[in-house]
């Protein structure tokens, strides 16, 4: 596919973070970009600001005439829309040339010196980690994160000039398997996406294919205690505990902030700060500064960029810090990351009575880890559930947000809709609070903070 010739670009699904990251590429490479989304959201309107035509019903009548030139037009979408999306299939059906998101990112990777990071968990913070170093480099990078970088406010790093990219290999759907990295990361092989997969077993051998993948001069970073049997990649572990071939040491807190060594063959680092909250960040951290160092970057480089590293919208992030009052918004949507977020919340307040807010994310999520969900959970003091957020998917009989709680052990529990969360705010005048979820409970984080400024008044 040669994008030279191809001058305009219509995504469906154009308001998801990866697809948005997309979008913005391609009006930096001067084309005409415009897209439909189900739903209006921050980040969508960012986009129209951005000079994108956006509209938000399923109608071919709604898209811009000149898109329908087939020689000159490009369509995109992303495996999350419906097998019944009738402007996809409007497009399918007449001859247009249409990619998977994945497809794309594999194409314009091709010619560029490529980290991929890849695994269940970790996936958008390390990379936003290697992408802040690496842009903190001579030459920078180009990269395209599944999250909003808080250091430049956006999921798409530029620099045109570079010939380094750094991506996020997404196991959906098997998305991951159209990269060929020179470098790649993966930070977990937890079982999820059993609605695609099937079994644990099915969704590791993806996992191997995709390290097969890596070109054959390339390097293979994983943390310790995954298996990927015999690979002719050359290969390093890291790993936080246990003997690894990159780890820490002289780990302390100080103000806020991590301190550490990294132990590594190739040239130790010493004096680390790292700032972002959480031992998991430490270990995502570790790999990124693995990656970096196998792609040449220097040590003073790497030690500058964890100092000043501030995280990704929606990764723990604070939305309010004082003395009296905490409230963190976070993604975590797996039992795995839920006992991250919600453990390292306790280690950081210890006396403090911390009340979750989680909105599960899939029918078949929900349904396959319902009794990790529980066990999560109940690390809480008080849990308030939501309703299922659906997304791609149709009910499940005997899958719901009421099954979930009953599962939960704690006593302090409760399952509310949307609507009457900011009211039982208000009546338990929470601590800590903490928002979860992949859902919409992000349209949520807004409204809770006026709330929980007011009540503190």
């Amino acid at each position: 596919m040669n994008f030279k010739e191809i001058q305009n670009i219509y995504l469906v699904g154009i308001g998801g973070i990866g697809m948005s990251a997309l979008a913005r590429y391609f009006v930096s490479q001067g084309k005409s970009v415009a897209g439909y989304d189900r739903t209006e959201t921050e980040l969508t309107k960012e986009l129209i600001a951005e000079g994108m035509d956006i509209h938000f019903e399923d109608n071919s009548k709604l898209i811009p005439s000149f898109y329908f030139n087939k020689e000159q037009t490009l369509i995109i979408y992303t495996p999350a829309i419906p097998s019944g999306h009738n402007e996809l299939n409007y497009f399918r059906e007449n001859g247009f040339l249409v990619k998977k998101r994945s497809e794309v990112l594999g194409i314009l990777t091709e010619n560029y010196f490529t980290i991929a990071v890849a695994g269940t968990h970790g996936k958008t913070t390390t990379s936003s980690i290697v992408a802040h170093i690496l842009n903190n480099a001579e030459g920078g990078c180009t990269a395209f994160l599944g999250g909003i970088t808080v250091n430049y406010n956006s999921n798409l790093l530029l620099s045109l000039g570079s010939n380094k990219i750094v991506v996020e290999a997404d196991e959906y759907d098997r998305s991951f398997l159209t990269l060929n990295p020179d470098v790649a990361i993966v930070t977990s092989t937890d079982p999820d996406h059993l609605d695609i997969y099937g079994t644990k077993e099915n969704m590791e051998k993806n996992y191997h294919e995709f390290v097969s993948k890596i070109k054959e001069t390339g390097t293979l970073i994983y943390k310790s205690g995954l298996s990927f049997g015999e690979t002719d990649k050359k290969s390093y572990t890291y790993s936080l505990k246990g003997k690894s071939d990159f780890g820490i040491e002289n780990l302390t807190v100080e103000n806020g902030e991590y301190r550490f060594d990294i132990i590594s063959p190739i040239e130790k680092i010493e004096n680390i700060k790292f700032g972002f909250p959480g031992m998991h960040n430490v270990e995502n951290a570790l790999a990124a500064a693995a990656a970096a160092q196998v792609s040449g970057i220097d040590k003073d480089v790497i030690i500058k960029s964890l100092a000043t590293y501030k995280g990704v919208k929606r990764r723990f992030e604070y939305q309010i810090k004082t003395s009296d009052l905490v409230f963190i918004d976070d993604y975590a949507h797996h039992p795995r990351e839920l006992t991250a977020c919600i453990s390292s919340v306790k280690a950081l307040y210890p006396d403090k009575k911390i009340t979750g807010i989680f909105q599960p994310h899939l029918f078949s999520r929900t349904r396959d880890f319902a009794d990790g969900f529980a066990k999560s959970l109940d690390l809480l003091d008080e849990v308030i559930l939501l309703e299922i957020y659906p997304a791609r998917e149709l009910p499940i009989d005997g899958v719901d947000s009421k099954m979930l709680l009953d599962k939960i052990s704690i006593k302090n529990k409760s399952l509310l809709s949307k609507n009457d969360v900011l009211k039982a705010i208000e009546e338990k005048k929470p601590e800590v609070l903490l928002t979860l979820g992949a859902g919409d409970i992000d349209k949520l984080v807004e409204p809770i903070k006026k709330k929980l400024l007011a009540i503190a008044v």
